[in-house]
Parts: structure tokens; sequence; C-alpha cells
């Protein structure tokens, strides 16, 4: 029996989306994004039923270096000015148990959507002091940047190349119920 659908917004404040490359193939550049925003609907409170909508601003990338910054923002990468977003559309999570879940759906960046899954723990459900119910997750995957068009390297003359293909992504997210 179908409960009623319950909404849940990111709380942006309380969650942060990150990612890690290879520099050098011997260190990690570290960065995040400082704005996104998704919705969540689920059947009552069952995360397993979510249908999630995410997005993300490509110019609101962060690895701590303005010039890294602005290389990352340009067509070499992102291109944020012509795809000012990178969006996920979660297609179904399965429960694996002990609070973990498997999130698959289609991320795009760019003009490209390819399939991915991540891992996805959840943390509970909790009332903040003001009565507002929120629920927490921590996520991480990885994806392949060129299988989205980030194909921009340099060759090191010791061999190898200067960015690593693989992104690790991670994100610790605190969801919003919305009250009607």
């Amino acid at each position: 029996m179908k409960t009623q659908e319950t909404k849940w917004a990111i709380d942006p404040i309380h969650s942060k989306v990150a990612f890690k490359v290879k520099h050098l193939m011997i260190s990690n550049v570290l960065g995040n994004f400082k704005e996104f925003e998704g919705q969540v609907s689920t059947d009552g409170d069952d995360f397993s039923t979510a249908e999630i909508n995410f997005s993300l601003s490509a110019a609101s990338i962060d690895t701590e270096m303005a010039d890294r910054d602005g290389h990352l923002k340009s067509p070499d990468f992102f291109d944020a000015e012509k795809y000012p977003k990178i969006t996920f559309s979660g297609k179904g999570m399965k429960d694996l148990g002990d609070e973990m879940f498997e999130l698959t759906g289609d991320l795009t960046i760019k003009d490209v959507t390819k399939s991915v899954t991540l891992t996805v723990e959840y943390g509970g459900i909790m009332s903040d002091p003001w009565g507002n119910v929120k629920a927490g997750f921590s996520l991480s995957g990885k994806i392949n940047r060129k299988d989205f068009g980030l194909n921009w390297n340099a060759a090191l003359e010791a061999g190898g190349v200067l960015v690593g293909e693989e992104v690790k992504i991670s994100g610790d997210i605190e969801l919003a119920k919305v009250v009607a």
C-alpha cells in the first residue's frame, strides 16, 4: 500500500559536494562546488523509493586556486558559460541493508549524459531544534572525466599526464522535509 508522497529539498548550508582527481599522477587536487540544489520525492520516509533531481552550477567550482578554477570553467573542461548546469537524475535506489544504498542515475556534464552508480550511506532522520525534519546521507562514487568530453590534458616529460582521468565524487547531503 502506497503512503503519502513526501518532498525533500537539499539544505545547502549543511551539505557539500566535492571531488578529487590525480595531479601529476602522484597527488590529488581536491575541489567542491559552492552552488547546488536538489529535490527528492519519497513514499513516506522510505528513501528506497526516492526520485532524485539534482543540479549544480559549473561556474561555482572551487579548488582554492583562482587560475585553475578559471581553466576548469573554460571550454577545455566544463565550458560553464555554454553549459552552466551539471545535473543528476536518480533512476533507482537499491537498499543494500545496514543503512547502505546503491543509487543509479543519469549524470549530465556539458551535453553528455551517462549512467552512473553511487554508494549512499543513510545517516537517519532527526528534527532540528525548530521542528524541521532532516535526513542525512553520505555518498561516494567515481567517473571517468573523458566519458563526459572533459578531455584536456598535458603530457609530462617524464611520462604520464598532468590530470588523471578518474574523478572521485563525494558528498554529504542533508535534506529538509518540505512542509506543504
